[in-house]
């Protein structure tokens, strides 16, 4: 009997009352963490362990639809997910309810992070401002920025504890420039961390910027002369110092609207630009020079005046008269020279009053060969006296001459020693010079070892287009003992009788009779065949007047 009570209790307890059933069923909802990219949508399961459920469903305020079910369960689609929400998922079961809920986060990945730096160009020792801000991400709690300046931190924000009203993904700070932060690389780095919510890591970086830094503190200078001569080339530049950085320092320059080329350089924190400018105009001009750095840029300017100043006139009635002509020499000022300049002629007994010509009346001698005459013209302009000069070479044109200093006419050589016949004509045209020795032309020009075979005595004809001179010329060839032993009679006999030796010279060597004729002025010159047989009839000549 105590044993069918006790089977009894037991099946009691293995199949419980309706009330059991009620009491114990649960609900429950899957996933259990809901984790949602933006506009995109999510599968809900919504179950319960009620045997024979009653009234079911999920209360939210998201767009819902029922995709599925079995006998404890249902499946919902939820779409186009934009924000975070609570789900409440329900079953009843013999006339009781029961629920459960779902948090429903969305996120948005921080795909698009902006970096500024504000101004991008900084003057030195100023501040300047670096702002991160990314437009669209969520949760703002999970999000980290981080500032870098190359790969250096320079601050780092999170969100965690801000209130939701001023939540704004965005950090600013402000740093002083300094010279060394030039070109720096600047990027703001994003990261939202979703693991507390069973999702992963996102992190994304703004684009680089480069910092410029610049110092900009005084104004550029132009160097350049007050007066320029019109179609002359002049030399300008234009300074800047105490910039930086000097290497990007821009120019530009201008005489009047003409824009000038220009070289460019720097060293150290100055810049500057030459140029070469050439005013095709008279008058008053102005010249400028545009510099720029960056947002910076200055302007200088420059009055000049343009003149015009052309070199005075040198006439000379005669480049090549023959010695005794009478020639005029005039100075003159351009006539492009405006007011007229004072004029002076170097050699000119008195000077012009202003504005007249200069003038020397000349008569021409063998020493004004190659003499340079001058013409200077002053004119004052803005203030300032300035000056010209031309200078012309006279050419005066004579007959041959062999003067006893450059051509002796009694030579000694010592025997066995390098020796050159010396005579160096004068005359213009320059003279050749031919000289024969026994009837033979002897090339004087070419050093020889002397013996005693060349004593005697030498002819020779200098010629130019005007005439021809000769002369004898007497060697005599010592031995090097007799000229050292007789060396002191020999400087006692010269100083003593130079008249004596002189005349006896000439007593005994009479110079060569000669037909002197006269060429033509300015004929051509013959060529040098011809002037060797001239030179050779010569010597003939000479030869037969016992020479």
């Amino acid at each position: 009997m105590e044993m069918l009570l006790f089977c009894v209790w037991a099946l009691l307890a293995l199949n419980p009352g309706p009330g059991a059933t009620e009491e114990i069923f649960e609900v429950s909802v899957w996933p259990d963490q809901a984790l949602v990219k933006l506009g995109e949508s999510l599968m809900i399961n919504c179950s319960t362990t009620c045997p024979d459920p009653g009234p079911s469903g999920i209360e939210t305020s998201l767009k819902k639809t029922q995709v599925d079910k079995g006998p404890q369960w249902k499946e919902f689609l939820l779409e186009d997910v934009t924000e975070n929400s609570v789900l409440q998922c329900f079953f009843s079961c013999a006339g009781i309810q029961k629920d459960t809920s779902l948090d429903i986060t969305v996120y948005q990945p921080p795909e698009q992070v902006i970096l500024e730096l504000q101004p991008a160009w900084v003057a030195m020792d100023e501040a300047f401002t670096v702002k991160c801000h990314v437009p669209s991400v969520a949760p703002l709690e999970n999000l980290t920025l981080t500032l870098l300046q190359g790969n250096q931190e320079l601050h780092r924000k999170d969100f965690m504890n801000l209130a939701v009203a001023s939540q704004r993904a965005e950090i600013t700070i402000n740093v002083k420039a300094q010279r060394e932060d030039d070109r720096c690389n600047f990027s703001c780095r994003a990261e939202l961390d979703l693991s507390s919510h069973g999702g992963g890591l996102f992190h994304s970086s703004s684009a680089i910027k480069v910092l410029r830094i610049f110092e900009f503190s005084q104004s550029p200078q132009i160097w350049v002369s007050s007066l320029l001569e019109i179609g002359m080339a002049e030399a300008v530049s234009c300074e800047l110092a105490r910039v930086f950085p000097a290497r990007e320092v821009m120019f530009h320059m201008f005489l009047g609207d003409q824009e000038l080329s220009l070289f460019v350089s720097w060293k150290g924190d100055t810049a500057w630009a030459n140029a070469t400018v050439r005013a095709m105009e008279t008058g008053d001009q102005e010249l400028s020079c545009l510099v720029s750095l960056g947002p910076m840029e200055q302007k200088t300017r420059e009055p000049v005046h343009v003149y015009s100043f052309p070199p005075p006139i040198l006439e000379i009635e005669e480049l090549y008269p023959l010695a005794g002509t009478d020639i005029n020499v005039t100075c003159l000022g351009h006539v492009l020279t405006s007011p007229s300049p004072t004029l002076r002629l170097k050699g000119a007994p008195d000077l012009p009053a202003p504005g007249e010509p200069a003038w020397l009346l000349l008569t021409t001698r063998e020493e004004d060969n190659g003499r340079n005459f001058s013409c200077e013209a002053s004119l004052e302009v803005q203030g300032q006296r300035l000056s010209k000069t031309t200078a012309v070479q006279l050419h005066v044109l004579y007959k041959p001459r062999l003067e006893e200093s450059d051509c002796p006419g009694n030579q000694t050589w010592v025997k066995g020693t390098e020796q050159l016949l010396a005579c160096v004509p004068k005359g213009n045209p320059t003279p050749t010079l031919v000289c024969t020795w026994n009837g033979v032309i002897f090339n004087f020009e070419v050093p020889r070892k002397a013996t005693q075979n060349h004593t005697g005595t030498y002819c020779c004809t200098a010629s130019n287009q005007l005439g021809s001179v000769s002369k004898d010329i007497a060697v005599i060839v010592r031995g090097l003992d007799e000229g050292i032993s007789s060396t002191i009679f020999v400087i006692i006999t010269v100083a003593l009788g130079v008249g004596v030796i002189t005349i006896a010279l000439y007593l005994n060597y009479r110079p060569c009779k000669i037909e002197r004729r006269k060429l033509p002025y300015r004929q051509k010159e013959k060529n040098k065949e011809e002037e060797s047989q001239f030179a050779v009839q010569q010597a003939e000549k000479c030869n037969a007047h016992n020479c």
